[in-house]
């Protein structure tokens, strides 16, 4: 559905998009990841013909943005980070406005501006001015504008900036609703969304490509030791003393008050430590109340990638 090969973007002499390819699936919610000035922007605007490349090839549902941009545009949404809103107008004015822009009229564009009111919950705010909705109602008339001639295509920049934790929760929903239907790639900084949303990750830094995979895959390919956390009901520092003394762990970190305390461990990841961790605190007489892995968090991932120094795990 989004097939990108080589492409590459200079600003003069400044090289914002370094040879990257990959490729989107019909149906794929995927993240598109990195810092400041890593090249996200660039390659969204590229994908939505908002600007050419200096080489390469993109084509959008089977189409290529350089040779058929109206046909790209036809089949893409796009939210960029800041939406493109008419102050003056109100919000049904304006989707109207949107929707004809794309192609829709008569009773379809009805239809359609009301769907997408209701999908966005935007309806109660019809009649208002843009100008006097919160940045929360605006940046969901934005994401509305995107979706209201239905698309195969979406591009979120950033969908979520500006929603109370109830609307985040709800945009969620939306965009795990809307991949069943649509092939989406979204922008984001708050990575716990994307591990909410998306089924896949690509991280970019400095204009390439450094990482593609499923966040557990990344997780396990990253982690250069098993990780694994413990509850125990016991005295923490000789619960610390007789981890720190089993053979294949490597550090032992705790968190919490009181006696019950979370303590962070890091084994070999050959032989199986575990069991040796469970019978230490239970032979000592302490409380094991809980044990799980715990895997690197899409955060560690993100700064070992995107970081000169990376992040101790």
């Amino acid at each position: 559905m989004i097939d990108v090969k080589n492409l590459s973007k200079n600003y003069g002499s400044f090289e914002a998009v370094k040879d990257v390819s990959f490729f989107i699936d019909k149906g794929e919610v995927v993240g598109f990841l990195g810092p400041n000035a890593a090249g996200k922007t660039t390659t969204m605007r590229i994908l939505t013909c908002y600007m050419p490349a200096t080489q390469g090839s993109v084509s959008v549902a089977g189409f290529d943005v350089f040779d058929n941009p109206m046909s790209v545009k036809k089949r893409v949404g796009y939210l960029p980070e800041h939406p493109p809103l008419y102050p003056e107008m109100t919000v049904e004015s304006y989707l109207s406005f949107v929707g004809k822009i794309k192609g829709l009229s008569g009773k379809i564009l009805k239809m359609k501006l009301d769907k997408v009111l209701e999908r966005t919950s935007t309806a109660e705010v019809r009649s208002n001015l843009i100008a006097n909705l919160s940045k929360g109602f605006k940046q969901r008339v934005g994401l509305a504008q995107a979706l209201i001639h239905d698309p195969e295509v979406l591009v979120l920049d950033e969908p979520t900036v500006g929603l109370d934790p109830k609307q985040i929760i709800e945009v969620r929903e939306l965009i795990k609703e809307l991949g069943e239907d649509h092939t989406i790639i979204l922008s984001t900084h708050i990575l716990p969304e994307v591990s909410a949303t998306c089924g896949r990750v690509i991280i970019i830094n400095k204009g390439k490509i450094v990482a593609e995979d499923t966040p557990e895959n990344l997780t396990s390919g990253l982690q250069g030791q098993e990780r694994i956390e413990i509850e125990v009901d016991g005295p923490s520092k000789k619960v610390l003393a007789a981890l720190s003394k089993i053979k294949g762990v490597l550090k032992v970190s705790e968190d919490g008050d009181g006696s019950i305390k979370r303590y962070k461990i890091e084994l070999e990841k050959e032989p199986d430590v575990r069991k040796a961790v469970a019978a230490s605190v239970v032979n000592n007489g302490w409380g094991l109340l809980e044990m799980k892995s715990s895997g690197l968090s899409l955060e560690e991932i993100f700064l070992q990638l995107t970081t000169d120094e990376g992040v101790e795990v």
